[in-house]
Formats: structure tokens, sequence, C-alpha cells
């Protein structure tokens, strides 16, 4: 069993079982797939109004939902498949179903039942900040002991591109582990590639760790499944696929770090719309897919179907969920593959209202309990000019800094959050970017000054921020 690799490819398949049905621990426990009723309540008011929202665009453009699409636009879409940023469509109409700031209204309204706030100017409009939701996030402490490497100030890649290496065998950090990385892919065992990217992937490598920490190591089987894809979007138009065409051209295509990559992010997306299997995520999400009654028929179970078939409807910047892979693989496929792991195991968490503490609004609760704790002066800046401070970084936090950060910083990001699984490290570098610009913010008293302040990140270097916050010696005091 050894020899033929099959004792590695069921420890591989055992690992991922067991990390996909973590998910579902706390579903099994409950009755409920969201445990709080009024988040619960508050997420399901927030897909009426995504289902209104694509409905009334709908009923304004004259367009249905879904349609066949037509023998002429088929061929267009065909011939153009792989250069798509030439398919020419009339998108002006079309408009984001909604964008971060609007989820970040919605969440500033929540309240729990059992809190009362004590100053009554608040009870009449939103919040300042997420105090009235009682969700147990993580301490200072309790960080440092989850990302053990970064707090011990081991070598990190991505710290300094000329660390020398400890061993005599290799001059640079770099060459050593990229050596040791391509033993780790050797190994094929993802447990083994996980730990491996505690401290950094190599830039050669990275892609085909993060395939087989995420299982998503590409087999025939993929190809074929791929191919069924592209032939459901050439079979159907789903209204769905002007947002993402539109979407893709307000972000990717006006970014110049990703506007190269427009004719890949149009396949990857319009396909994973299509992509049933996506409907997985739900058995642990507190979200739902929206349902729909077939054209012309009557209002029965047998007649409903979800919409889109992934049951994920785009909103301004889901693109850049995608945008990073694109400088890891340059097979669509590859990448498809990639970035539907990281949506099934990540990305869907920050995009509904949940209690998960890897869900959105833990990680805007950890971020302010982090900013207020340690760094306290900034925190009551940020009050005396009446600044939220979760108004600047949600969209860092809704889009794990895709767009925000040069494409290499980002996928040091990323390489944290898999081989750490857990998002927590967005906000913890979120409070150590303004952190690091205090002094710049502590001059400026309006929002716009201080989004100015914030808006260019290009200098920064993602692992030596979080190694100074995390280390022991840092100024931010254990708690």
């Amino acid at each position: 069993m050894k020899e033929s690799g099959m004792e590695t490819e069921l420890r591989n398949t055992v690992f991922h079982w067991m990390r996909s049905h973590n998910n579902q621990i706390q579903v099994t426990a409950n009755s409920y797939k969201e445990p709080l009723a009024y988040l619960r309540k508050a997420q399901m008011q927030w897909e009426k109004r995504i289902h209104k929202s694509l409905n009334s665009m709908c009923t304004e453009i004259g367009v249905s939902l879904a349609r066949f699409r037509s023998a002429s636009d088929k061929d267009e879409l065909e011939e153009k498949w792989n250069e798509l940023s030439t398919y020419d469509i009339d998108l002006t109409p079309y408009r984001p179903v909604y964008a971060p700031k609007d989820f970040l209204e919605v969440l500033l309204w929540i309240r729990s039942p059992n809190y009362r706030p004590i100053d009554a100017f608040y009870s009449g409009e939103g919040n300042w900040d997420f105090t009235q939701i009682p969700l147990k996030v993580k301490t200072l402490s309790e960080l440092r002991q989850l990302y053990q490497q970064v707090t011990r100030g081991e070598a990190l890649l991505g710290v300094n591109p000329n660390m020398c290496s400890a061993s005599s065998h290799y001059l640079t950090l770099d060459a050593e582990r990229t050596a040791l990385g391509e033993k780790v892919l050797a190994s094929n065992h993802a447990p083994v590639a996980q730990e491996f990217l505690k401290r950094g992937a190599p830039r050669s490598l990275r892609g085909r760790l993060w395939a087989q920490v995420m299982g998503s190591d590409i087999k025939p089987v993929h190809r074929e499944y791929f191919a069924e894809l592209k032939q459901a979007v050439l079979q159907y138009d789903l209204m769905i696929d002007k947002l993402i065409i539109k979407d893709v051209q307000l972000t990717a295509s006006n970014d110049d770090q990703y506007f190269v990559f427009e004719d890949m992010l149009y396949q990857v997306l319009l396909c994973f719309s299509r992509d049933t299997e996506i409907l997985s995520v739900f058995n642990h999400s507190s979200s739902s897919p929206i349902h729909g009654i077939l054209k012309s028929k009557p209002a029965t179970i047998e007649n409903t179907v979800v919409y889109p078939p992934s049951g994920v409807i785009p909103f301004h910047g889901f693109t850049m969920y995608a945008t990073a892979f694109c400088y890891l693989y340059d097979d669509p496929c590859a990448l498809y593959f990639t970035f539907r792991a990281f949506y099934l195991r990540y990305w869907f968490r920050l995009h509904e209202v949940s209690s998960h503490e890897q869900g959105i609004l833990s990680l805007c609760l950890l971020f302010e309990r982090l900013l207020q704790r340690h760094e306290t002066q900034l925190w009551i800046h940020f009050k005396m000019i009446n600044v939220q401070p979760i108004r600047v970084v949600f969209k860092w936090l809704m889009r794990a800094f895709s767009g925000h950060l040069p494409p290499e910083q980002l996928l040091y990001l990323w390489d944290t959050i898999i081989a750490f699984d857990s998002l927590q490290v967005i906000p913890l570098l979120a409070v150590c970017i303004l952190s690091f610009r205090r002094e710049n913010l502590l001059q400026v008293d309006t929002l716009q000054n201080v989004e100015a302040v914030l808006a260019d990140l290009s200098s920064l270097q993602v692992m030596p921020l979080l190694q100074i916050a995390l280390m022991k010696d840092s100024h931010w005091h254990t708690d």
C-alpha cells in the first residue's frame, strides 16, 4: 500500500474529509445553521434585499434571470472563449447588486436583544462599533499561541529576500525553503505541506503547495467537469453573467496588477456561477441560496430551482477573491479548482451574517478589540474625530486585502491563512497597518484624510508587520 502510494492517498483523503466536516460540527449540534436567532433573522432579511434588488434590476432592464442562449450568441461566446475581453455587450443598465459598504451598514444595524445601549444617542441610528454583538474573539495572547512560528521570530520567507540560510548547504533562506519544498511536494502529504507553509512558500512552488493543502490537484475528471461548466455557460444566458463581466471590468480590468488576467477571470467566474457543487457550502453556511420558479410552470417543489446554479450572488469586488490565483496558475482549470476550494473553505464567510469565529462579524469585532486594547491612543483619536475605524478597514477585511496589497505581499498573507487555517490574520494585519501609520493618522481629523493616509499600501511588507506585532517584545503588551 505504501509503495503504490495508496497510503498517502488515503491519509490525504482523511485530512480533507476531516477539514470539510469540521465546518459542520456547530451545525449538527444545533437545529439551525446559525444558532443565534437575531443573526439568523438579519441574514434572512439581507438575503431578501439581495433577491429584491436582483428582481428589480431584471424588471427595469426588461430581461429574465435565465434563458437559453441564442445560437449566434453561443457561437460568438465559444469563438471568443479564450479572449472574452473582446466579447462586446452593453452593460450600461447593469449595476452591482451590492457593495461592501452596503453590507457594512447592515452589520452595523444588528443588535443583540440582550444589549441595551447606555447612550440613548445610539438607539436611533446605526452603531458606532460592534460592542453590541457579544461574540467571543481571540485575545492577543491567544493569537500569539495560534501563530507560534511568527511569534517566535523564526526565519520566514517574506521578511528579507536576501536572508542567509541557517544551513551551510544553501546561500539563502529562499534556496533552502525551495529545496525543502520540493521534498514536501514529493511526499504528497497535505498536512506536511500545510505545516511547511507556516514559514512561507517559495514563489516557484506556491501554486502546487496550495493545491496540495486544499485538495485541488488537477486530475482528468477535473478537466472533464470544467469542460461541462463551460458548456453550461454556452448553453444558458444568465443575468448574473452580465454582473460578473461588469465586476471584472470595474475591478481587475482597472487594476494595473491584474488587468492582464481579464480573459482568464471571465472564464473562471462564469464557470463558478454554473457549478452546483458549490451548493455544498450551504450545509454549514448561515446563508441560503435564492430559489426561483421555472417560467410558465406551477409553483411546486419540482419546478423550483436554485439561482444561480452555484447559489452565490456576486457583489461589487467579488472578482478580487480570484485575482491573486492568476499569479500562481496559467491553466484556467487549475486556477478554478484552487479558487473554488478557497471559496468553500474561507471566502464564503466574508459575505454572510454569522456568529462563526471566522465569520465577518467576528473578524470586525476582533479588529476593534485589538485596536482598542493595543492601540488605545488611536482608538480614542478615532472617537474624538467621530470616524468609525471599521469603515476605514472593512473593504480590506471583506476582500481579504485583495486589490489593496501588492500581489506578492497578498500571497504571503494567504499563505498564512492556509497554513494556520484561519482568517483571523486579516483583522490582525489591519490593526498592524493602522499601528504602522499611527503618527500620520493622529495628525488628520476627517474620514477622507484618514482614508488618504491608508490609500497606498504598496510599500508595506506583510510578514515583518505581523512579526513585530506578535513577538513577545512588541510594544503591544500581552492581555
